[in-house]
């Protein structure tokens, strides 16, 4: 039987409820299990009814979208339930409070319905989505100023300080380029490793420092400045960093 993906809609607006739900509804792989028009009741309803994913609009009545999704992440009983944003504030503010809430996800509402549906898939599977301009914006442009938008850093959270202490130097490694927005293959050949082992090292990485997704690593190398290019591996061609053989 295929899995199908179940789909909590919060969005103020009545007319945007009713076009979304109708959009995840008519996806093969979908449902669309409730929608709520304010933060109390997606809230509620997340708890209710456990869904794969909670498509969230920031700007919603009483408890905003940010606390909401803040209250849905930071609940151990919806450690399934993966948050994607969806909002007409495309801004630097709203994209960075909106990750550290613990969103997985943050797209613009003018998102083609395609990539709406590429994206609730991605979050449902506890991957990340960005689309590529908010990527570049958030490793290549505004790493040094997180702190101005209310993101706390490692030495703020003494259990993720003592976890990242603990990490080998090749999870270290593994976690400055995460933050710096390489995929698994590409940190495989950063660091000469098979795309498994880089794999097997970012699960036992979201493991360890308690990371809901890849965005949420991410932020805590960006935040330990273990993203920072000085603190980076150098880039070493797969076939030169290869031991020759003995003998």
């Amino acid at each position: 039987m295929a899995i199908v993906i179940r789909v909590l809609v919060a969005d103020a607006h009545a007319a945007a409820r009713a076009g979304f739900s109708l959009l995840v509804d008519t996806a093969p792989d979908m449902e669309v299990v409730g929608a709520a028009a304010d933060g109390e009741a997606v809230v509620d309803l997340a708890h209710r009814e456990r869904p794969d994913v909670v498509l969230m609009d920031t700007h919603l009545p009483g408890l905003d979208g940010l606390e909401a999704t803040a209250r849905i992440t930071q609940s151990r009983n919806l450690r399934d339930v993966h948050v994607l944003i969806l909002t007409i504030h495309d801004d630097d503010v709203h994209l960075f409070r909106s990750l550290a809430a613990g969103a997985s996800g943050f797209l613009p509402v003018d998102t083609e319905p395609e990539d709406l549906l590429k994206g609730i898939r991605a979050t449902a599977a506890g991957q990340s989505w960005l689309n590529p301009r908010h990527t570049r914006r958030l490793i290549d442009t505004h790493v040094a100023r997180l702190p101005s938008f209310g993101l706390l850093d490692a030495a703020a959270s003494p259990a993720l300080a003592l976890a990242l202490a603990e990490l080998s130097n090749r999870e270290r490694e593994v976690l400055a380029l995460v933050g710096q927005g390489l995929t698994n293959r590409e940190i495989a050949e950063r660091l000469s490793l098979s795309p498994l082992t880089a794999k097997t090292y970012v699960s036992r990485l979201m493991t360890k420092l308690d990371a809901r997704d890849r965005v949420q690593l991410a932020i805590n190398a960006m935040g330990s400045d273990l993203a920072s290019p000085h603190t980076c591996p150098p880039q070493v061609p797969w076939r030169k960093a290869r031991h020759p053989k003995a003998g």
